[in-house]
């Protein structure tokens, strides 16, 4: 069985004092009942080593919201893998919407970004997804392949292994409005038989695929019960630690 994996995405929130003190009091939460989740925090890159600091020696795995493909260079404002490994980072988001959306991120940018994280060690998260416009055209599937094909080009089944999938509908992103469990397990399962046809049928029985998309302590566990649903990726709700800490007690509970 896969285990479930629930990672916080703080986006760009919250100042360092807030961030030490979120990332405090969700540690005393969760080890507090001994959950059986994998848990990854990404807070915005100035937060990786405070937020390492609290979490350090805990199950809390620590994790990024972007890299450069680059090894090094100039590439002024950009963080390199081997920055954010040496920062404590074991996870890395990759292709979230808000990079496509606003800076421009192509299929060919995520793939450079997948195989740089792999190359260094990092797992990536890797986010698929259709807008609104695209799901009323009925165009969902089609969309989501794409992003699919182009994140994994190139790349054997070994590679494929080491990642996790994060299904955003990107309708659902923040906005309040959440894919129904149905209509998530429909994309899942899809994305699933995707990587099966990539990577092979004991791969894709064993990749994890993460859904996102406006979860809240309320919907969490009828969205993480459904059989291709393996966590969630959580923007506004892991801000507050209580709800994220619900949130992932929801994911225990539909283990």
């Amino acid at each position: 069985m896969r285990r479930k994996i629930v990672a916080g995405n703080w986006k760009m929130n919250k100042t360092v004092p807030e961030a030490v003190e979120l990332s405090r009091r969700f540690r005393e939460l969760f080890e507090a009942d001994h959950l059986e989740v994998d848990v990854v925090l990404c807070p915005p890159f100035v937060h990786l080593v405070p937020v390492r600091e609290v979490i350090e020696g805990s199950r809390i795995a620590l994790g990024a919201q972007n890299l450069h493909w680059e090894e090094r260079g100039a590439f002024t404002g950009e963080i390199s893998a081997e920055m954010l490994l040496s920062s404590g980072c074991r996870f890395v988001i990759v292709g979230h919407s808000e990079r496509r959306q606003y800076f421009g991120e192509t299929d060919e940018v995520v793939n450079r970004k997948v195989r740089r994280a792999l190359m260094s060690g990092l797992t990536p998260i890797v986010c698929v997804g259709e807008t609104l416009d695209e799901r009323k055209a009925g165009r969902t599937e089609s969309v989501v392949e794409r992003q699919v094909r182009g994140a994994f080009a190139g790349m054997g089944r070994d590679e494929i292994a080491r990642t996790v999938i994060a299904y955003e509908p990107v309708w659902a992103i923040g906005t309040g409005v959440n894919a129904t469990p149905e209509q998530a397990q429909e994309v899942q399962r899809f994305i699933r038989q995707l990587i099966e046809e990539l990577a092979g049928r004991d791969v894709a029985a064993g990749l994890r695929i993460q859904y996102g998309g406006s979860v809240t302590p309320a919907n969490a566990r009828d969205l993480m019960s459904q059989p291709d649903v393996d966590g969630a990726l959580v923007g506004g709700a892991s801000l507050k630690a209580d709800s994220f800490y619900e949130i992932v007690r929801a994911a225990s509970l539909a283990s």
